[in-house]
């Protein structure tokens, strides 16, 4: 009954109510997205991180370096050498070496050269098909295979670097053999396939060699020419001169993750990189401006809070002959009381429920953006209940503390002195 009153009491005054329930809604709404953006985006970087203890590439940006390599979110540092790169890679001090080619994309997801342990790197598991074995067949992660609806056996031409506008390579059709679970991981954003055929891919000398063969062999066997020509494509590519993007390294202790870097460095003219160290400074960068949004959000909920006690307070004077009314009617001193404060609650909850609606559609729109320029989407209907329930208390604190005035007033109020002035 009591609730009901209070229901009635707070569409009173429409526009007072409106106004502080928008001020509620945008507060709990940036903290919503804030929340969920944050614990999304931390737990994307560290899944994607688990057993990568170093990276090894090219000179330049390490951080630069692990996005490209690790979150193909960013453009590479530049390519090293194969014969170099495989010194370290067979190093005694490691216990797993996963080299990465990059050049060509399909319809802007990223085609990548690789080894097949790339996929047990992220416990990928096959939908259907298989691993490739052979030069041009790939593995189609699973959001690319739903989005492109490939098929196996289905082929596609790739094109020269990360855009989807770059040149068609022409000369060599990729064909899938495999496509992948779910993982929630980058894999899911990948088309993978082995590191020769990268190589072939860029490699016009080859290019021509197995060109000039077909004429060669057109020349003299026209009927076996298909025959012929697929026999070259399975030639082995040299590794001789080659060159590839980057290497996952995985230790097989921790000391060769203090000595790598230093020693590569001193050695060589490529970089080892650590994925936790670089993903720590870009948390702490980016821990920066989702402080100063908090610290925002926190004082609208303030001016929110101060709003709410405006308007309770200001209408004590008009109310008070309800309130004696109430009283007189067999209302104890402590419904006065409850009523006023269920009034605040009632807006501060109201608040709360438009603000983590509001907050999930804000994360969706930015998922679609984060997605078409990143390949990195958030799910906007995850709960983060801890935090959440934190943000309603503290909801319903600030509610609380904007009626304990009013509600003191209306439970000490004299009625007989109210009705006399009546």
């Amino acid at each position: 009954m009591i609730t009901k009153i209070a229901w009635k009491n707070i569409w009173y005054k429409p526009l007072n109510t409106a106004l502080s329930i928008i001020l509620l809604t945008a507060s709990v709404a940036i903290i919503t997205l804030l929340i969920l953006l944050q614990e999304q985006f931390e737990k994307k970087f560290s899944d994607n991180i688990a057993g990568t203890d170093m990276v090894l590439g090219a000179q330049g940006s390490p951080l630069q370096l692990i996005l490209s390599a690790i979150y193909q979110v960013d453009a590479p540092t530049g390519n090293i050498s194969y014969d170099e790169a495989k010194v370290w890679m067979h190093n005694p001090m490691v216990k797993t070496a996963i080299p990465l080619a990059f050049g060509d994309n399909y319809k802007g997801f990223r085609i990548v050269g690789t080894t097949p342990e790339y996929l047990t790197h992220f416990d990928a598991v096959f939908k259907e098909g298989t691993v490739f074995t052979k030069d041009f067949e790939v593995v189609v992660g699973s959001d690319i295979a739903e989005k492109m609806n490939l098929k196996i056996g289905e082929k596609f031409f790739g094109a020269h670097g990360d855009a989807a506008e770059g040149e068609m390579h022409e000369d060599h059709a990729y064909i899938v053999t495999g496509i992948t679970k779910p993982t929630g991981k980058v894999i899911d954003n990948l088309i993978l396939c082995n590191v020769p055929s990268v190589w072939a891919m860029h490699d016009h000398e080859h290019d021509e060699a197995v060109a000039e063969a077909g004429e060669h062999h057109h020349d003299h066997h026209e009927g076996e020419e298909t025959h012929e020509h697929e026999e070259h494509h399975d030639e082995a590519i040299s590794e001789e001169g080659k060159e590839i993007t980057a290497a996952l390294i995985k230790f097989k202790g921790p000391r060769a993750i203090v000595m790598w870097p230093r020693m590569v460095a001193m050695n060589t003219k490529m970089q080892a990189a650590s994925p936790a160290i670089e993903i720590n400074r870009l948390f702490s960068l980016f821990g920066i401006g989702l402080q100063a949004l908090q610290y925002m959000a926190m004082g609208i909920m303030l001016i929110s809070g101060i709003s709410i006690f405006i308007a309770l307070y200001n209408t004590l004077k008009e109310r008070k002959y309800e309130f004696a009314l109430l009283r007189v009617n067999g209302a104890s001193r402590l419904q006065l009381l409850a009523l006023v404060l269920i009034e605040s609650l009632l807006l501060c909850v109201t608040g709360f429920l438009f603000g983590t609606v509001v907050g999930r559609i804000g994360l969706a729109l930015l998922s679609g953006s984060s997605e078409s320029e990143f390949k990195m989407a958030f799910n906007p209907y995850e709960f983060v209940w801890q935090k959440e329930g934190y943000l309603l208390a503290l909801t319903i604190f600030v509610g609380i503390l904007a009626a304990v005035i009013p509600a003191v007033k209306a439970y000490s109020l004299n009625i007989s002195k109210t009705l006399a002035n009546a």
